[in-house]
């Protein structure tokens, strides 16, 4: 992966702009689409591991400070090459997004995105690609890349194998058969995952990305805080930070002072 460095980022937020060292995931080759076979004996080794769902969770520290992810998060993902947080002597900050659905919002992150040069991480649904494919469509071509948040947004700990395959897959397939793009990376669903789930999905090509920082932006009740969210994001800003924010909030887009509504 490449990291954009020194670019002035205006990101996502009513009057919101500042500056960050660097940013995001770069857009990986296209390989050939390739689905995961398993043994029964593969499968059952599997089926060994710990399936106690964990909620990813972190402890924010002051002065700018990498924030505590918990042993165990760290263990887990540490365990199976996920993606949680950078260099902390590096100023790098990864911007992601999860895309459930489309709220009116994408067109304008993403063209302040083209505008400073930014590459950022959009994980999306079945139903965000069913029904926007122009916006998929224009994320790849803008050099963004597409992670897969799964075709239903279950919680994984829940599902059985066959279930996240299905769920992993069947979205990996639409996305290669409508763009010829090939998703190497995923986010749990609700921030859920156990370790059995993160090894299998693992041998299914993928490589979990967490976060860092992320806010209740999700919370469709808690909008119209250009302000809070702006404050919550300067405050915690560290080295390294993977940045978690929700396309759905109308707080987390960018516009000029005209455009605001």
């Amino acid at each position: 992966m490449r990291v954009i460095k020194g670019k002035k980022i205006a990101i996502i937020a009513i009057f919101m702009v500042f500056m960050i060292g660097g940013i995001c995931f770069a857009r990986q080759m296209n390989k050939e689409n390739n689905i995961a076979v398993h043994t029964s004996g593969e499968l059952a080794q599997i089926e060994k591991l710990p399936n106690n769902k964990i909620g990813w969770g972190i402890k924010r520290n002051n002065n700018s400070e990498q924030p505590d992810v918990g042993k165990k998060n760290m263990e887990i993902l540490d365990k199976y090459n996920g993606i949680y947080m950078g260099n902390k002597e590096k100023k790098y900050v990864y911007l992601t997004f999860d895309m459930g659905y489309e709220a009116g919002y994408t067109e304008k992150i993403l063209e302040v995105l083209k505008q400073n040069d930014v590459k950022a991480t959009f994980f999306i649904t079945a139903h965000y690609v069913n029904t926007q494919p122009e916006l998929v469509k224009r994320m790849i071509n803008e050099g963004h890349i597409v992670g897969n948040h799964t075709v239903n947004h279950k919680s994984m700990p829940d599902c059985s194998l066959d279930t996240i395959k299905k769920e992993m897959m069947d979205l990996h397939s639409a996305i290669y058969e409508k763009f010829g793009y090939e998703m190497k990376y995923m986010r749990p669903p609700k921030g859920e995952y156990s370790e059995r789930t993160v090894a299998y999905t693992n041998t299914l090509g993928y490589t979990t990305v967490m976060w860092s920082f992320g806010y209740d932006d999700w919370d469709e009740k808690k909008q119209g805080r250009e302000e809070y969210g702006k404050k919550k994001i300067l405050d915690n800003v560290h080295n390294g930070e993977v940045m978690l924010l929700h396309a759905t909030s109308k707080d987390n887009r960018w516009c000029n002072k005209r455009d605001k509504k």
